[in-house]
């Protein structure tokens, strides 16, 4: 017992005292085990046992997103970022702006075509005209607007940088191959062809005007050789490597639209009407022609307004984020742009009709006029002015027409070789598209007599697919305003569409095409 009783009166080891317990955490078993409330102090490593250390695995998730729900965590987790785009000459620079975006949208918005809305004027009359004029201007920079709004996804946070990849992300690649890559192709190289005839002309008649009779030299150069300058020079400045980089060139083709549209309505005005001008709408023998003859003076109308297909790939070339989307600036752009279209295109109409009435020439419309009828008592300053303004806007226009035809031939080369294009091999490949253009336009000079069925073709490019991929992508409510307005542009775009192809048909039966190959 003794011993017992020695053992029992040895010190006890001193413990610290056990910590005061903590009040219970008032929270749903739900979110028991969400991250936040996991980091937080509160919970103890009693409460809930750390697991062993194993090694850290670096997040895919940046940092900055911080709500799991987050628009911007969605974006970034389902957009697929094709490396291809950093290769390609529309999406290689992406830091363009409004300014840029009202460049790029005036130069393509404004060409030659402009010219000869008064010669729709004849059929339609001074009511017809101006309010078929002013509706089709509305429509189609609505059409404008919608593209401009479909370029990013919110749901996806894809950016659809080409008309023909949105029209194929929406219908599929089977519809687009059949109904949109045609129209587009022909637009950017279908006017490039077209711009080389107007450059190569107006070029030989600059040349005669400026050096006058000096110039009746039987070596002088021929039309098809002015077509090859024009070429050259349009060859060399598609060298300049992307779209944003041709920026300078789409502002100096800007200025000299607005320029030589300005300069022409501005001296006919000035000169006053023609003597014996009527206004009295003309009427053809027969109905029918007089119904095919309406439907041209409306396609007239709708072929002056062009740009459509280049507007996803103006917008491409902007940057873009969650608090900065493209469209903002893109869209101010664009209004400004046309603003300045509407400032040239209405002049133009109306001045050009009063002025000339049923005198106004059918091929070359205004730029014909000034010539014929004021070439005499015109200085030869604004003549010679008016044609080198002419020719620098094709040249510049020819480079945006252009882009969408390098960056398809690129992208071929890149998805092959997963590689970028080299600059050598690019610039064969824009040589090659240039003169492969200038052959077109030697081979077939009587491109322009098809060019009202092969426009009927491309008009819904303009005027009708915005309205649908809109339904599709956006998807209004069934029966309200918006479903109502798309679907009824939409349809009135196709059957214009229909109608002027059936007049291009029965304009080339009726009058017939002169085929001559290789003879401009």
């Amino acid at each position: 017992m003794g011993e017992v009783d020695e053992v029992s009166s040895a010190p006890i080891t001193p413990r610290p005292a056990p910590p005061a317990p903590r009040p219970p955490i008032s929270a749903p078993p739900s979110q028991f085990h969400s991250p936040s409330l996991s980091r937080s102090p509160l919970l103890t490593n009693s409460d809930h046992p750390t697991p062993a250390r194993k090694t850290p695995r670096t997040s895919l998730t940046p940092r900055f997103i911080t709500p799991l729900g987050s628009p911007l965590r969605k974006a970034l987790h389902l957009t697929k970022l094709d490396p291809q785009d950093a290769w390609l000459p529309i999406t290689e620079s992406r830091n363009g702006n409004a300014y840029y975006a009202a460049f790029h949208t005036l130069c393509s918005g404004i060409g030659i075509q402009a010219l000869i809305l008064p010669v729709a004027f004849t059929i339609l009359g001074w009511s017809w005209g101006l309010i078929c004029l002013t509706i089709t201007f509305i429509w189609q920079l609505y059409t404008l607007y919608l593209m401009v709004q479909l370029h990013e996804s919110v749901e996806t946070g894809m950016r659809y940088s080409r008309y023909l990849q949105l029209f194929s992300a929406t219908f599929g690649e089977r519809l687009a191959n059949l109904l949109a890559a045609f129209p587009i192709m022909y637009l950017s190289g279908g006017t490039c062809v077209a711009l080389i005839i107007i450059g190569g002309s107006t070029s030989k008649s600059f040349y005669t005007l400026v050096c006058g009779a000096s110039c009746a030299n039987p070596k002088a150069l021929t039309t098809v050789e002015w077509y090859l300058v024009f070429t050259c020079v349009a060859v060399l400045l598609s060298q300049l490597p992307n779209l944003n980089s041709i920026a300078g060139v789409s502002l100096i083709g800007a200025i000299t639209a607005v320029g030589y549209c300005t300069i022409i309505w501005v001296v006919s005005v000035t000169e006053g009407r023609m003597p014996g001008v009527s206004y009295n709408p003309i009427k053809a023998s027969t109905q029918i022609a007089h119904v095919f003859e309406v439907l041209n003076a409306l396609g007239i109308i709708a072929f002056a307004f062009r740009g459509h297909n280049l507007v996803l790939e103006i917008q491409a070339t902007m940057p873009s984020s969650e608090k900065h989307p493209s469209h903002i600036p893109m869209w101010r752009g664009v209004k400004f742009a046309y603003l300045m279209v509407a400032m040239c295109l209405f002049p133009l109409s109306i001045g050009g009709y009063w002025a000339y009435g049923h005198m106004i020439p059918e091929n070359g419309g205004m730029l014909t006029a000034l010539y014929q009828f004021h070439g005499q008592d015109t200085s030869k300053f604004i003549l010679g002015l008016t044609s080198l303004f002419v020719i620098i806007n094709a040249a510049s226009s020819f480079q945006i027409y252009g882009m969408p035809m390098f960056d398809d031939m690129e992208s071929k080369y890149t998805l092959r070789k997963k590689a970028p294009c080299p600059w050598w091999l690019r610039s064969i490949f824009r040589a090659m598209f240039g003169y492969g253009c200038f052959f077109v336009a030697v081979a077939i000079p009587f491109l322009g007599s098809v060019a009202g069925l092969v426009g009927g073709i491309a008009l819904p490019v303009t005027l009708a697919y915005p309205c649908f991929l809109w339904l599709k992508i956006k998807k209004p409510h069934v029966y309200s305003p918006v479903w109502w307005l798309n679907w009824g542009l939409g349809l009135l775009g196709m059957g214009l569409s229909g109608l002027l192809i059936a007049a291009g048909v029965y304009v080339i039966i009726d009058t017939g095409v002169k085929v001559s190959f290789f003879k401009p």
